[in-house]
């Protein structure tokens, strides 16, 4: 979601090179990015990574989601003509013939679910598409899409991507139980918090220039986050965390997040190919027994990760570690 705004194309190139060396094959986008773009510059993602596919499909799994506007007509939203138009967009821009993911960005409540379902399934059957999930939906919005398919026979959620990290813990009330019953894998993004869980922001002084902090149309949804006092207070207890067990914080973020029973993977992202360094490094490194408490006592937000455990079941997939956005 960083490719063509926040960094080049030949920047975005360098960072897939690099997240490809070291054996990440799940490339998450959406139709909408570069992050903290407009309507002049939706779509510029998916055709870097369209570019870069090029020759190599068949060695990734490619995701992408449609929601936002593309454009400015009241149905470019995701009535089941927005979806239709949508994917074929994509499918041109990432220069690809099929979809492994498609996913749908967010939840409209002016189009009925029953329609939203109809329009994926057709994707799944024209081939267009292989699964399908959603982004950003309450625990019982899913509930009633995964009651309301197997009713009628359509193509069912198989993944979720939630916000999740450290510092933004709600989902592990409701959507993650309700995934770990049903056997949906969940994809989260934002383990480090858009950066903020690096510990390169100060309180003191304005955001960084460049970061998601600061950057075009993400500043105020950045901020509104994580940019709170109470958030720079979480960060440094954190950061002793990470001190006392030798280990960078972003690493520490991301290996907290694979550690969560329900988690299928993390979604990282990077503006610079070395920034991937500590994020990748932490699909190899074991958390001690006393570390996953020691984070859990520096929130102080939500019922702690055990009450998750009690349910933890068939949806932990060991082989899919980490992907990229």
């Amino acid at each position: 979601m960083t490719f063509g705004l926040q960094c080049s194309e030949e920047q975005s190139c360098a960072i897939l090179d690099r997240a490809a060396g070291a054996g990440i094959t799940f490339l998450d986008t959406a139709d909408v990015y570069p992050v903290g773009g407009d309507l002049t510059t939706r779509g510029r993602t998916e055709e870097i990574l369209g570019r870069w596919l090029h020759g190599r499909r068949q060695d990734f799994v490619v995701a992408t989601k449609c929601h936002g506007a593309m454009g400015s007509n009241p149905w470019d939203r995701t009535a089941r003509r927005h979806i239709l138009d949508a994917v074929d967009q994509s499918l041109q821009r990432l220069q690809t013939d099929w979809i492994d993911l498609y996913q749908l960005h967010g939840f409209d409540p002016e189009t009925p679910i029953d329609e939203m379902l109809e329009a994926l399934d057709s994707l799944v059957r024209s081939g267009k598409v292989r699964y399908i999930g959603c982004s950003n939906w309450a625990a019982f919005r899913l509930a009633r899409a995964i009651g309301q398919g197997e009713a009628r026979g359509l193509a069912r959620f198989d993944c979720v991507q939630p916000r999740y990290n450290l510092l933004y813990r709600e989902f592990e009330r409701d959507l993650f139980p309700l995934c770990l019953e049903e056997g949906i894998g969940i994809i989260s993004y934002n383990p480090i918090a858009g950066g903020f869980l690096s510990g390169k922001h100060d309180a003191s002084g304005p955001p960084t220039p460049g970061t998601r902090f600061t950057l075009g149309t993400a500043v105020q949804n950045y901020q509104q986050r994580y940019w709170h006092q109470r958030q720079f207070g979480s960060v440094d207890q954190l950061r002793g965390v990470a001190a006392d067990a030798g280990v960078p914080l972003a690493r520490l973020a991301v290996a907290w997040v694979l550690n969560q029973p329900a988690i299928t993977a993390p979604i990282v992202g990077a503006s610079k190919p070395e920034q991937l360094a500590e994020t990748l490094a932490a699909a190899s490194m074991q958390l001690t027994d006393d570390l996953p408490s020691q984070l859990d006592a520096r929130r102080g937000d939500l019922d702690p990760a055990s009450m998750l455990r009690r349910h933890a079941g068939r949806t932990n997939y060991p082989d899919i570690h980490v992907c990229v956005s």
